[in-house]
């Protein structure tokens, strides 16, 4: 998902109706049942959470091999996040409870300017986005990224602190059959890395500066997964 939006880019700003940004209180009450839910059906372990600046715009770019693994950064990172969630999750009594606690809805098929509009609005005002920069749930390293980060990163100035959830996914039971959720009372292991910057430092917002953030932040998101692989010794997990 990238684009360029329409509304608002005269002045360097993104704006739009009031009611397309997110509820940064509703994010923070998201925060709170994520640490119940996720502390209380899994044992987190959480490293590196201060290298997570405390205040101003930030993207969390986080590994996805599970769907728990949004909740999961809703309740183990030290601020409120606003996650970019595919507009298929939004179904039944979920839409308006993703909703009221400041997730966005994005449409992954097209260039979905609400959502662009939404999730640049939420780093203006200096929060916090999550992106799952591959796009979809998959092998969880990083191999494959969309530009959707590139464009938030470059656009917004906002710093990336790239994150490493491990052991979330491909637990298997007793049969060998891959568990839909992680076992419960397991370890979970949510390693946070230094944060970084995108772009070049030119200010370009060319397709050509995009492609090269992009390889750069693919190269930053490697190495940190490798290194958190390392770090908690599951080198052959996701």
């Amino acid at each position: 998902m990238c684009g360029h939006p329409r509304r608002g880019e005269a002045d360097g700003r993104v704006t739009g109706p009031a009611d397309t940004l997110p509820s940064a209180a509703g994010a923070a009450v998201g925060r709170r049942i994520g640490i119940g839910l996720m502390y209380g059906l899994w044992r987190p372990r959480v490293l590196g959470a201060w290298r997570v600046p405390p205040t101003g715009p930030l993207i969390l770019a986080v590994n996805h091999t599970h769907n728990i693994d949004g909740p999961m950064l809703m309740g183990t990172a030290p601020r409120p996040v606003h996650f970019l969630v595919k507009k298929e999750a939004f179904i039944g009594p979920l839409d308006p409870f993703l909703r009221r606690i400041g997730q966005l809805k994005v449409d992954r098929t097209t260039a979905d300017r609400t959502a662009i509009i939404a999730a640049l609005g939420v780093l203006e005002r200096g929060g916090v986005l999550g992106i799952f920069p591959e796009g979809t749930r998959g092998e969880g390293d990083f191999a494959s990224l969309r530009a959707g980060l590139a464009y938030f990163a470059v656009r917004s100035g906002a710093p990336i602190v790239p994150v490493a959830v491990l052991g979330s996914g491909d637990q298997r039971n007793g049969d060998g059959q891959v568990r839909t959720v992680p076992r419960l009372r397991s370890r979970i292991d949510v390693v946070f890395g230094d944060p970084f910057e995108a772009g070049d430092g030119s200010g370009r917002r060319t397709r050509a500066a995009l492609d090269e953030a992009t390889t750069r932040i693919q190269q930053r998101l490697g190495a940190h997964l490798g290194n958190a692989r390392r770090l908690t010794g599951r080198h052959d997990e996701t």
